[in-house]
């Protein structure tokens, strides 16, 4: 049952990042926390993750604004052990608890479109690169300052989405190096690698038939539900 279970999260994540361009990690990380633990959770999206957004890369690499990424990218290989160092030491009601907020506030900001200042320029590429790492390593959601990072910058959708895969390729390779590999058998493995591919086929499929507003909040609803559900389980295990 564990492992259909960890399939639906998997296959669900991976159609929503296929139908919008986003959200796997925000959508699947709460739910795989809550059902691996903070730890295997965290480093099985990753994994997913790069692997999402690598095949995803692939059709729209010549669209990557080079000069954008090396600064965000730099920044996270920086910040990407401080994420991993935290998730071996805090305590595991505690990382719930700290996982659920991150998800939960990166998902209102960008509900809100947040303007910030410091989120501009080169110096705002730094910013977001190096939250972006900690958030990655440490909760599998290294997304969302990037897309406050984008909406600062002016980035169209059509812009953002390359290079943001992209990011997510670089940042969760550097996230697997620092946390490892989740210790999955091997039926997970397989269970997990069908429910990438058929989710892609999915979200191929149902693209185009959602408008780009209504998948976009259908993808930041789902991350809220699951962070505001981790939060919750976080809290009642400290209390």
């Amino acid at each position: 049952m564990d492992d259909v279970l960890l399939a639906g999260i998997v296959l669900l994540g991976a159609s929503v990042q296929w139908l919008t361009g986003m959200g796997f990690a925000l959508v699947a990380v709460p739910a795989l926390v809550l059902l691996l633990g903070p730890e295997q959770g965290v480093v099985l999206a990753n994994c997913a993750s790069g692997v999402i957004c690598l095949i995803g890369l692939a059709e729209g690499w010549r669209r990557v604004r080079a000069g954008a990424m090396v600064p965000l990218c730099l920044a996270s290989a920086c910040t990407v052990p401080v994420g991993a160092w935290l998730t071996r030491r805090l305590a595991e009601p505690v990382l719930l608890t700290v996982m659920g907020g991150l998800v939960t506030v990166a998902v209102l900001l960008v509900m809100g479109g947040a303007r910030v200042r410091a989120l501009r320029g080169t110096r705002g590429a730094v910013v977001a690169g190096a939250v972006g790492g900690v958030m990655n390593s440490a909760a599998g959601v290294g997304g969302p300052p990037i897309s406050l990072y984008a909406v600062n910058a002016g980035w169209t959708a059509a812009e953002f989405v390359p290079n943001a895969l992209f990011y997510g390729v670089v940042v969760n390779v550097f996230s697997v190096a620092a946390n490892g590999t989740p210790r999955l058998g091997g039926a997970q493995w397989a269970w997990v690698a069908g429910a990438l591919a058929v989710g892609m086929v999915v979200g191929r499929a149902l693209a185009g038939r959602l408008s780009e507003r209504r998948a976009r909040w259908l993808v930041l609803g789902l991350a809220l539900a699951g962070g505001v559900t981790t939060v919750v389980k976080g809290v009642w295990g400290v209390v």
